[in-house]
């Protein structure tokens, strides 16, 4: 399917560009989101009349997620988790546990944004995760997993 996109999309394609994406994901993901267009020749048109609004609207997008990452570089975010003697975690740490944390720091972001390298933290110290806040802002956040029961093991 044909579609325009009304916003920068990370491997895709930036604002206005006419891509060819499969069926599904543009009637699923990008369609309801309102991140894209079927490109018939009024979507075209009419996207070629708010040309310069979009164009704003993206640019004001841009500068709020650089703005959110300047409040998350150089964060460090702490979670405690019950662990073994051996430091390894009785579960693992998720995306939904630091984006609570996050959350509740006033910042706000979304749990798809959060991505992990190695997968679920599953171990006490210090990880790094990636935070995409935009497609063109990414932030490394540094997690400290410590353990609830650290006190009794001392």
């Amino acid at each position: 399917m044909q579609i325009i996109l009304l916003d920068n999309i990370l491997k895709l394609g930036n604002l206005g560009e006419v891509v060819r994406v499969r069926d599904g994901y543009a009637r699923n993901f990008l369609i309801p989101k309102g991140l894209a267009k079927r490109a018939t020749q009024s979507a075209v048109a009419e996207f070629e009349s708010r040309r310069n609004e979009l164009e704003k609207l993206a640019e004001k997008k841009l500068v709020d997620a650089k703005k959110t990452a300047k409040v998350l570089e150089n964060k460090t975010v702490d979670i405690a988790q019950k662990a073994g003697v051996d430091g390894r975690l009785f579960g693992s740490v998720t995306g939904q546990d630091i984006l609570e944390k996050i959350n509740k720091d006033g910042i706000s972001i979304n749990k798809s944004q959060i991505s992990f390298k190695e997968g679920p933290i599953k171990s006490l110290g210090e990880h790094i995760i990636r935070i995409s806040i935009h497609s063109e802002v990414t932030v490394e956040l540094v997690v400290n997993v410590i353990s609830e029961n650290q006190d009794e093991n001392t």
